[in-house]
């Protein structure tokens, strides 16, 4: 087998055409190829706006007016104005583009299941899949705000636990660590951010905040420091090496300047290399201890600049 990279994906791209039918008339045997169901799909997943829906899969504007007329003369799905904006359209899936919906993602997955008992580590399997996935969908990754008590922040926030446990010396133990309360990462005290790709978390931070008044206009301008934490910044591994790190500092750090924080402050350990290198790299300044966790012996500080125009 030849080692040439160019070949290996190549055959890994070929491998995967097969798999998931993209050749095929008639996708999964419903009787339409597969353009045709991912848009059945994506309305049935909860896009509804037509340019969204076009956006989301990637789409021009002429196959997707194709797949649409497509799949309403098969009743399966109809197309109006939006009420709110009439240059805007608004697809919806009929009862019977339900039951089609509902139909595939049955066959997918039995499908999945089925791929999955090939190979006796499908663990490993899935990991590989999720690298190729994050890598594939990077330039689509999307850093939203969300209660750190949602499904979403929650496994974050379990793997993040789960990878300290398993890299700290001493294991990691989260009600020994000063972990903070959920009201300090929402607005407008702070705020809490979740990288999705494709509706899965990939990655999150938080933005600890004081409790005080965060508008601009009630500081005194002079003297006067706001000073909040940044908490809990994870990146999965399958995600890791796409600068999706930076991006979440980056944002997290745009959003604590509007809510008029002047200080940022964080703690790390030195297990976690890659982290303490990040901040270096990103104009933090190590500082000494300013709490009694502990796990840290890492101690950063960052100045940012409140929001321009304030008076």
């Amino acid at each position: 087998m030849t080692h040439d990279p160019i070949a290996r994906l190549r055959r890994f791209n070929r491998a995967v055409t097969t798999e998931v039918g993209a050749l095929d008339h008639s996708f999964l045997g419903r009787g339409r190829p597969l353009g045709a169901a991912r848009v059945l799909n994506a309305i049935g997943q909860g896009f509804t706006e037509v340019s969204e829906i076009r956006d989301y899969l990637g789409l021009d504007s002429g196959l997707m007016s194709r797949l649409l007329r497509s799949l309403e003369g098969e009743g399966l799905l109809t197309t109006t104005p939006d009420e709110a904006d009439a240059r805007r359209r608004i697809a919806r899936l009929t009862e019977a583009g339900q039951a089609e919906f509902t139909a595939y993602e049955s066959l997918s997955d039995s499908r999945a299941e089925a791929l999955f008992s090939r190979h006796p580590k499908p663990q490993a399997l899935l990991a590989a899949m999720d690298l190729v996935a994050s890598v594939l969908g990077r330039d689509r990754i999307l850093i939203t705000e969300q209660d750190p008590r949602c499904q979403a922040a929650v496994f974050c926030l379990g793997e993040y636990y789960s990878e300290l446990a398993r890299r700290f010396e001493r294991g990691f133990d989260v009600s020994l660590s000063c972990d903070p309360d959920a009201a300090d990462m929402i607005r407008p005290r702070g705020v809490f951010l979740v990288a999705l790709s494709d509706g899965l978390p990939l990655g999150c931070v938080g933005l600890k905040g004081s409790g005080a008044s965060a508008d601009p206009m009630d500081l005194d301008q002079a003297d006067s420091p706001r000073k909040a934490e940044i908490k809990r910044l994870w990146v999965s591994p399958a995600a890791r090496g796409l600068g999706l790190a930076r991006d979440l500092m980056t944002r997290v750090e745009e959003i604590a300047c509007d809510l008029g924080y002047t200080h940022l402050r964080l703690d790390t350990n030195s297990a976690l290399p890659e982290a303490v290198n990040l901040y270096r790299a990103s104009g933090w300044v190590e500082i000494d201890r300013f709490n009694d966790d502990p796990y840290p012996d890492f101690f950063f500080e960052k100045k940012i600049g409140r929001s321009p125009g304030v008076s």
